[in-house]
């Protein structure tokens, strides 16, 4: 598979050069395209989108306004197609990214027009990254134009005000505002909440679950809110939306779902394998013994608490099962769970441990010993 620093490519500079020749006088296009190409190898990927968003704006107009017009007109004439590649007609997809990046560092005293501009250009491309730093500049003044898009006939341009106010967006600078006080988003995340379009409801579940990790009384209470009368489609968004929390069993979360604290006996948590060589599986057995009158609906995951290299023991919580446990019903479950070479985990050999969550409540305490790991 090619390397995605690689979307940012020869060709693509090529394109975007050919542009911007149609539009600026006395323009050096071989130059330009050069002070890129001499440089672009030895960059990852959001450095060499950094490194064209300087060559551009080197050779842009000071004045915001012929800048921005310039920018317009190499768009693609198409919208809508956010990761087709860039051509003749026009920048979108990854093409985009750095001119956005123009935008949004080097725009902040034409504040409103710098935001229609990255509106524009989110329909070919998001704009989620550029976006930031006119948040950062002034949130208020930004959240105030950024809430009358949520109607947008475009979905890429509603997804924006969403996935562009992310408080910990993945691969973007942080916006400490809102992580310290989420408030002024709820009602712009309430009216994309039942959006026509899942990729604009994914957004909303992700932004909310990024909330849930500085105010998780804050989510799971606006979860159980949302849930009233909520069609499938908004429980599968307030569902991704607490994934995080169901993880870590918050009740709040756990009660949007109808999950109440279990009444149950854990009557044997067995190891069936107290050696696990590295490589094969963790095997263990379970029985369960409802101490409710009443039918109980139970979610039961497992945490296996992996050994760190430091001899301290660090838990990770994998989804099991979901069942209706009867009154007075005594069910038995059997599990192999398998230890081998990931990448997102080294492995320490010595004493490991296991336990249940069910319902959110921590159950049960074995231990196990692995042999043979690699850390």
């Amino acid at each position: 598979m090619e390397p995605f620093k690689n979307l940012f490519s020869p060709e693509l500079v090529a394109t975007l050069g050919a542009h911007l020749q149609a539009q600026l006088e006395d323009f050096d296009r071989e130059r330009f395209e050069q002070s890129i190409l001499a440089e672009l190898d030895s960059l990852e990927l959001k450095e060499r989108s950094q490194l064209i968003a300087d060559q551009v704006h080197m050779v842009l107009p000071a004045s915001s306004e012929e800048r921005f017009a310039i920018l317009l007109a190499i768009l693609h004439p198409e919208e809508g197609d956010v990761v087709a590649d860039s051509d003749t007609d026009g920048m979108r997809g990854w093409g985009v990214m750095p001119l956005s990046m123009v935008v949004g560092q080097h725009s902040i005293e034409d504040f409103d027009a710098a935001l229609d501009l990255l509106k524009e250009m989110t329909k070919r491309s998001s704009s989620e990254i550029a976006v930031r730093y006119l948040l950062l500049a002034d949130q208020s003044r930004a959240l105030a134009i950024m809430g009358q898009w949520t109607g947008d006939p475009s979905e890429h341009v509603r997804r924006l005000v969403s996935e562009g106010t992310r408080p910990r967006l993945p691969w973007a600078m942080q916006l400490p505002e809102l992580i310290a006080d989420p408030s002024p988003m709820l009602p712009l995340l309430h009216a994309l909440r039942d959006d026509a379009e899942e990729y604009v409801r994914r957004s909303v579940a992700n932004h909310l679950n990024d909330i849930a990790k500085d105010h998780p009384d804050l989510i799971g209470r606006l979860a159980i809110d949302w849930m009233i009368d909520a069609d499938k489609d908004r429980q599968r968004l307030v569902r991704h939306a607490c994934r995080t929390l169901i993880k870590q069993g918050h009740p709040l979360a756990m009660e949007a779902f109808g999950l109440l604290p279990p009444e149950v006996e854990v009557d044997a948590l067995t190891i069936e394998t107290p050696v696990v060589e590295f490589g094969t599986a963790l095997e263990f057995t379970l029985e369960i013994s409802s101490l409710s009158d009443e039918p109980q609906d139970l979610v039961i995951d497992y945490l296996v608490h992996f050994r760190k290299a430091n001899g301290s023991l660090s838990a990770k919580v994998f989804k099991w099962t979901k069942f209706t446990l009867g009154s007075d019903e005594t069910r038995s479950l059997a599990r192999a769970h398998p230890i081998r070479s990931i990448t997102t985990r080294r492995y320490y050999s010595g004493k490991q441990g296991l336990s249940l969550r069910i319902n959110g409540r921590d159950f049960g305490d074995a231990a196990f010993d692995l042999n043979g790991a690699p850390g």
